[in-house]
């Protein structure tokens, strides 16, 4: 028998074994505890057995389904790290994450492996998980034979998940937290606190996960869930009706979304709303990007003061969190702080008083750096050592917090995080593209989407230059989410005497100039 100490998901699955641990309702997939424990313990075993050491990287390539779980579960307690990938990059943009990463190892579906580039299969060790595909790939069914769900592990630490966040270089960097010895297993550490805090789960929770699990938040927090006992219903792909169903047909209590995912369940049609029974539902998480305050008061009239939002990131250096009602007294703002000290800094790091505008930092949290870039680590810290997001924002008199500026270079699509000097460096492979700037201009739907400004190495109409052709060339190598909706083509971009792009300058000029056309 395996240790009852092993883990959170172990200890449940001895006292509710055939409770079920996953639900995927649109492809109709349960996966009791008992089966993910012993999944996860099977996959562990073949994974130490493949030589792969304490704190060795595997990389995760998965559509929504319960194998990421076991794939989870099965690395925490082999203690290994792992990344997962967005299912919708480029072949060189997988290439570069599964490089940067150090992955030994990249576990994917039949499906998705055909965005893996050939040579990354050719010497990396590739296992999918629907059975074996063409080629030296093997199935996860064959490489789990061999184990016995009730052989014991090895103590080893535990593992964890391995996360990205932007970089200098415009491409994401990775952020490595250490791991936790093995005697650490069982222990609640500062990070579950918060996230007990946040959810506040009983015995009848469901936790409803209706964004994809290789973003960091429904990942951590569908893990969360798991570990405290709480069954997990997830959408295979976000549909506003669909997730309205889920919630009135598992009793779900409990939920996580983004701001667009609001927006499209407002757009349905009231007799729709009004078919789904949502009861049940008493807490429903968000984040991600900016919620607009009309937004919220829809959802909120509709939902009740259930709508509960924080502001955090992977680094996981400080968070705020609000609730309805302070919500409604404070409209626009993230919260007060739940997790380090609060501080809004001018340029020279002096404290301003509330309603002034300056850098976002927090005092008194863990530290993290940022995989092989020491440089931007720095630029994290203050000589007081404290810590920022880069972000900008004020207190009110109360102390809550209102965002100013999301990272002033990051734009927020659809809740997911996209990079303008990633974007910028493919608009720059164009062989007509002289200089390009990216910026983010306000949509109705996805909250932001990307707009490219375009330096000609000659006038476009000279050279038959398009925006259709330059958003064309965009889709050829870099996921949807990051290509340009918008293009304009300008006879310089603004920079200062050093090369600095002026990045707030076309902010400001194109926000306002295009700003209707970009909602339309």
């Amino acid at each position: 028998m395996i240790n009852a100490e092993i883990d959170e998901l172990h200890a449940v699955a001895l006292r509710a074994p055939d409770k079920p641990a996953v639900i995927f309702p649109q492809s109709n997939v349960v996966e009791s505890f008992a089966s993910l424990d012993a999944g996860a313990n099977r996959l562990a075993q073949a994974l130490i057995a493949r030589g792969l050491e304490a704190g060795a990287m595997i990389a995760v390539l998965l559509e929504n389904r319960a194998e990421i779980f076991t794939i989870a579960w099965a690395a925490r307690r082999a203690g290994l790290y792992y990344a997962m990938l967005n299912t919708h990059l480029k072949p060189r943009e997988l290439t570069y994450l599964i490089e940067d990463s150090d992955a030994q190892l990249l576990i994917t579906s039949r499906a998705l492996l055909a965005a893996v580039p050939g040579d990354i299969r050719r010497r990396l060790p590739v296992i999918t998980v629907d059975g074996d595909a063409s080629g030296a790939e093997l199935g996860l069914s064959a490489v789990l034979a061999p184990f016995a769900a009730e052989t014991p592990l090895p103590a080893r630490p535990i593992g964890r998940e391995f996360l990205y966040s932007s970089g200098t270089s415009g491409r994401p960097k990775g952020i490595r937290f250490p791991l936790l010895p093995a005697d650490q297993r069982g222990v609640t550490q500062p990070g579950e606190k918060l996230l007990d805090q946040t959810l506040r789960f009983d015995p009848a929770s469901v936790y409803l996960s209706p964004a994809p699990l290789y973003h960091a938040a429904p990942h951590v927090y569908s893990l969360h869930s798991l570990a405290r006992g709480v069954s997990v219903v997830v959408l295979d792909k976000f549909d506003p009706e669909s997730a309205l169903a889920a919630i009135a047909r598992y009793r779900a209590t409990h939920s996580q979304w983004v701001p667009t995912m609001f927006i499209r369940m407002l757009a349905l049609p009231k007799a729709v709303r009004a078919r789904y029974d949502l009861a049940s539902h008493r807490r429903a998480i968000h984040a991600a990007a900016p919620c607009p305050v009309h937004v919220k008061e829809k959802m909120i009239a509709w939902w009740g003061p259930i709508l509960v939002e924080y502001y955090a990131g992977s680094e996981r250096i400080g968070t705020t969190l609000i609730e309805s009602d302070e919500w409604l007294r404070h409209k626009g703002s993230v919260g007060r702080p739940i997790y380090g000290t609060l501080h809004i800094l001018d340029d020279d790091g002096h404290d301003l008083p509330p309603g002034e505008v300056g850098g976002i930092w927090f005092e008194g949290t863990g530290g993290f750096a940022y995989h092989r870039d020491p440089e931007k680590t720095a630029a994290s810290y203050n000589a007081r050592g404290f810590a920022t997001y880069g972000d900008l924002g004020y207190l009110d008199a109360d102390g809550y917090l209102y965002l100013s500026d999301r990272r002033s270079d990051l734009i927020l699509s659809g809740g997911s995080n996209v990079y303008p000097a990633e974007i910028e460096s493919v608009l720059l492979e164009h062989p007509l593209v002289a200089d390009a700037g990216v910026v983010g201009l306000p949509d109705a739907d996805l909250g932001e989407v990307v707009l490219a400004v375009v330096q000609p190495v000659a006038a476009p109409e000279h050279l038959g230059l398009t925006p259709e052709a330059v958003i064309a060339f965009c889709r050829e190598r870099m996921a949807g989410l990051k290509c340009p909706r918008h293009v304009v083509f300008v006879e310089a971009l603004p920079r200062t005497p050093t090369g600095k792009l002026l990045r707030r300058t076309l902010k400001e000029r194109y926000r306002s100039e295009m700003a209707p056309a970009a909602g339309a």
